[in-house]
């Protein structure tokens, strides 16, 4: 099988190296010429996934064209905020008829856009007239690219409205330390990969604060309610915020030493201002932006999301960190459930 990645960030060099290793032609695109000489010469990329050697067979490029020409799959791995501007460049770029003959575009980005709060699944079928939600999947769970470049055991969801799609990806991805099961809920897989983003913010200012396990443990659990309650005005299945690409993701996002999400939170809970916070990463925090998003969605649609709040008030009102954990805490009391 042939399949093009777009994106060259650490999780589009540690899919590449995994589906190498299960004999596909692999095509990596990255959109700087700089960063693409840089891997092409070490074959590793220091900064994005250092100690992960790519494959001397996968195809490093700058040309779309050549990366979704002949392609069974197509992986959209940028950033979400980049996600429209890629896909408006490679409908004006890459000729329609090659467009078409792919079978399947896998997104792996985690997030919502600002500014229409749309899935990314909307932007894309909204950006290339070609692709149809049956020819759409979704890769997710608790699967961070430093461990997966490595061969780390991993699980994770390949979720499509179209079963045939869901059933290729799980076989294109499959090997004996990535394991992948389906599922036809693509709204709620894209939700909770989104939103656990925003609550790992959370958990990372609860660590910068010196809070312990009581606090982490409290905020995963009432972090998933709010996702849940998005989940099911948006018409996701509730079942899916307890699967991998849910609770699986949400635990593995918020407690480990690789979460981008869980860092932003704790430099923000330093003290830090917002610009200086991001200055500190070298890669994209994707709950910084989704943040917003999922706040303006909760706004709409009148749904109850206090931790969502009190993250959004922190970043874009520059709210201190730990007042806002004191007003959750002192919320009116209420019974878990309802």
């Amino acid at each position: 099988m042939k399949i093009g990645i777009l994106g060259a960030g650490s999780w589009g060099l540690a899919l590449s190296v995994l589906l190498e290793s299960n004999k596909h032609a692999v095509t990596l695109w990255e959109y700087h010429q700089e960063s693409a000489d840089l891997v092409l010469k070490h074959r590793e990329h220091p900064i994005k996934l250092p100690g992960v050697h790519i494959p001397e067979s996968v195809v490093i490029t700058t040309s779309m064209e050549e990366t979704v020409a002949g392609a069974d799959l197509v992986i959209i791995a940028v950033p979400t905020q980049f996600v429209r501007m890629t896909m408006k460049s490679m409908a004006a770029s890459v000729p329609a008829d090659l467009i078409s003959a792919v079978t399947g575009w896998v997104i792996v980005a985690k997030g919502i856009e600002n500014g229409t709060n749309a899935l990314l699944t909307e932007v894309i079928t909204s950006e290339v007239s070609q692709i149809t939600m049956q020819e759409i999947g979704v890769l997710s769970g608790p699967s961070h690219a430093e461990e997966v470049g490595r061969g780390i055991p991993t699980t994770v969801v390949a979720a499509s409205e179209n079963l045939e799609l869901a059933t290729l990806m799980q076989e294109a991805f499959t090997t004996d330390r990535f394991r992948v099961y389906t599922n036809d809920d693509i709204v709620g897989v894209e939700l909770a990969g989104s939103i656990k983003n925003v609550i790992a913010l959370a958990a990372g200012a609860c660590d910068g604060l010196g809070f312990g396990d009581n606090t982490k443990g409290a905020l995963l659990t009432r972090g998933m309610v709010e996702m849940a309650r998005l989940g099911r005005a948006m018409g996701a299945n509730e079942h899916t915020f307890s699967g991998l690409a849910g609770f699986g993701d949400l635990i593995t996002t918020c407690t480990s030493q690789h979460s981008r999400n869980r860092k932003m939170g704790e430099l923000l809970a330093s003290g830090l201002s917002l610009e200086d916070a991001l200055k500190q990463m070298t890669m994209v925090a994707e709950g910084v932006t989704t943040a917003k998003s999922v706040y303006d969605l909760a706004q709409k649609l009148n749904i109850d999301m206090p931790i969502t709040t009190e993250i959004y008030r922190v970043i874009y009102e520059g709210k201190n960190a730990k007042q806002a954990v004191m007003d959750l805490m002192a919320r009116e009391s209420k019974p878990e459930r309802g």
